[in-house]
């Protein structure tokens, strides 16, 4: 692989790891809270895309019609009912519930659909492919999760910088007492921002299922992913999560250019340089926007 075409592949690669960052970014922008069952709650919906395929004979892009909703009503349950619990002065209690619903979702699939390998199909369009020259060929599944990616990640911003309700996530999560007083319930806004994360790591998670094989334990390897792109791009910047997980991406595709054995391990080095030497991220902001 030459070194253009991994760059390039590593674009495209962080427009997946960007789906499955901007859930976690909204969530820490505007609850403060870093969510470690992220990974495992987009293995949940690869399997559940997985289940619906299986017996429904539809196809995966047609299954997240059902699994986005589903995943959404879900994240708004379990902020209100559970996470709610969790937020103060203390990061403790939210890292260890969201740790104890990580090892509970990845226990459970392993007693109910085995530790096997999975891999969602999308027929003739996971092998198709845009010829460009120099030999150089853009995967079209790829691309389209890229385009799908810079969309999403511009309407969420569109939303937070002009509705109403994007002025209410950015006001709590400066000050939720004042918000409350104006008669807003900071409690609804989570939960909200809360569903919004986790249809976006539904979609990331079925996305990641046509790309790759999944198993019940691969939520660890997404959450790192996750997190690595939003600590390189900046905590609160949904592009700067955006340009993180392209840096990430290119870092690991050029990696495999040089040596492929260690694809994960160069863009965990190039990880820890940025935490190292720029800890507040390419962007450095510190407002969700």
């Amino acid at each position: 692989m030459s070194i253009v075409n991994a760059v390039i592949q590593g674009i495209l690669l962080g427009g997946l790891y960007a789906l499955f960052a901007a859930g976690l970014s909204l969530m820490f922008g505007v609850m403060r809270l870093v969510n470690l069952a992220h990974g495992a709650f987009a293995v949940l919906a690869a399997y559940g895309a997985l289940l619906i395929v299986r017996t429904g004979a539809l196809n995966p892009i047609a299954a997240l019609l059902i699994i986005v909703p589903a995943m959404a009503v879900l994240g708004f349950v379990v902020q209100r009912f559970i996470l709610q619990r969790t937020l103060g002065t203390s990061p403790l209690p939210a890292l260890l519930v969201t740790f104890g619903l990580s090892i509970i979702i990845e226990n459970t699939l392993l007693l109910t659909v085995t530790a096997d390998q999975q891999r969602l199909n999308l027929g003739s369009f996971d092998t198709a492919a845009i010829a460009l020259p120099g030999g150089i060929r853009i995967g079209a599944f790829p691309l389209a999760v890229f385009v799908f990616a810079l969309v999403v990640l511009a309407l969420l911003s569109l939303v937070l910088s002009r509705t109403q309700y994007g002025r209410l996530v950015r006001a709590v999560s400066d000050d939720p007492g004042t918000v409350q007083l104006n008669g807003a319930d900071p409690k609804l806004i989570y939960g909200f921002a809360a569903a919004i994360a986790f249809g976006l790591v539904a979609v990331a998670g079925v996305a990641s299922g046509v790309q790759t094989s999944f198993s019940p334990s691969s939520g660890s390897l997404f959450l790192i992913f996750a997190f690595e792109a939003v600590i390189i791009g900046g905590l609160g910047s949904l592009w700067g999560t955006m340009l993180g997980a392209v840096v990430l991406g290119i870092a690991q595709t050029v990696g495999a250019a040089i040596a492929p054995a260690q694809q994960i391990l160069i863009g965990h080095l190039v990880f820890l340089v940025f935490l190292a030497f720029l800890p507040g991220g390419i962007t450095r902001q510190k407002a969700l926007r």
